[in-house]
């Protein structure tokens, strides 16, 4: 299996990066619908050098977010830039550019002209615990967006730390599809399964003075980093975070909402172990885990839909792509066709069927 890595982007660069890649790309190839003998031949990742629970920050602030109080002689600095390249394998080089980001990150700003080599620098951190959190990336294959604190998606830096999903570029097309539904700047939404809130807050930025999207993840992790997220981009008159399962906390607006946006759980449990070590090992297995085929949440999904949406209502799913999609357009417009039209699935940036969309009659 080849192993791709997740990569981020410094703040202060404009730069984009090399983007996070699809889950549907972190998993050998096989068919939906496997048998428990053709799962024995994954590739099965080894066991992760330390305790997962040893990972987590004791402070899960971004490390951006965080004051720059430390200062560290340019000598102790250079020392560490040295040790941590030293660190990197040959067939990795791309880590380089994680090293960089990290102390750019790290530092409260880029050196002025005026400054002397040997002024101390401002750090967001103590050296040391940079230096554990490189180890943790290197060695233990923790994802550099966990080791930051934040991933860049559009416009945006994204908060995020382990228990809440890496959000991926090829989910940025659900906003434009959004965007794409006529008068949907005055409707209700709902994201189902918000994760860091990102899809929530890009659309509620989008909205006009009525809109309003209804942010909704049974994760408490997910709740509260949606929470800072929507503060920080001044969201908060236009998202409100609620706890609970899918269409549970949604009660009060049945057949209100102009639309529903979820990126669920689509992985096959048995195509789990094959996920690259970053993201079996680290990202959390509720919000990968999509049951036997990948698709126990998604039919949740379609089964509720009817009962939220009002009338010209519009949906938009992502899932793991060609097989799911067309398997679940088929299955909509047969099964629930009194209830929805155009049904159908769009392409994601590399012309796989992401998404499934549709109306509601």
């Amino acid at each position: 299996m080849t192993v791709l890595s997740l990569s981020s982007r410094p703040l202060a660069s404009l730069r984009p990066s090399r983007p996070s890649p699809p889950l549907h790309r972190l998993l050998c190839s096989k068919p939906l619908a496997s048998s428990s003998s053709a799962s024995a031949s994954f590739l099965t990742p080894p066991t992760p050098r330390s305790d997962p629970t040893s990972t987590t920050d004791s402070d899960p602030t971004p490390l951006f977010l965080r004051s720059a109080t430390y200062p560290v002689p340019a000598a102790a600095l250079a020392a560490f830039r040295r040790r941590a390249s030293a660190l990197v394998p040959p067939s990795a080089p791309h880590l380089h550019r994680h090293l960089r980001w990290l102390l750019a990150d790290a530092s409260s700003s880029s050196p002025s002209p005026s400054s002397s080599d040997d002024e101390p620098a401002l750090l967001r951190a103590p050296l040391g615990d940079l230096e554990a959190m490189w180890e943790r990336h290197v060695r233990d294959r923790r994802p550099f967006q966990y080791v930051v604190g934040n991933e860049h998606w559009r416009d945006m830096v994204v908060a995020v730390r382990e228990g809440v999903l890496i959000p991926r570029p090829e989910t940025e097309g659900v906003v434009d599809m959004v965007r794409g539904v006529e008068g949907f700047e005055d409707g209700w939404w709902a994201d189902l399964g918000t994760g860091s809130g990102a899809i929530a807050v890009a659309v509620a930025r989008e909205l006009g003075p009525e809109g309003k999207v209804l942010a909704v993840d049974v994760s408490e992790v997910a709740v509260q980093v949606a929470r800072l997220n929507v503060q920080r981009y001044g969201v908060q008159d236009k998202v409100e975070i609620r706890h609970g399962s899918w269409f549970e906390p949604l009660e009060d607006v049945k057949g209100k909402l102009m639309g529903v946006i979820s990126n669920p759980p689509y992985i096959p449990t048995d195509d789990l172990p094959g996920l690259q070590p970053e993201v079996g090992w680290h990202e959390p297995k509720l919000a990968l885990d999509g049951g036997k085929d990948g698709l126990e949440h998604l039919l949740h999904l379609c089964e509720g839909l009817s009962s939220v949406l009002k009338p010209g209502g519009f949906f938009v799913f992502e899932t793991n792509g060609n097989k799911q999609s067309e398997f679940l357009v088929g299955l909509i417009s047969t099964k629930w066709s009194s209830s929805f039209h155009n049904v159908e699935a769009a392409l994601d940036f590399a012309d796989i069927k992401r998404f499934v969309t549709g109306y509601r009659r």
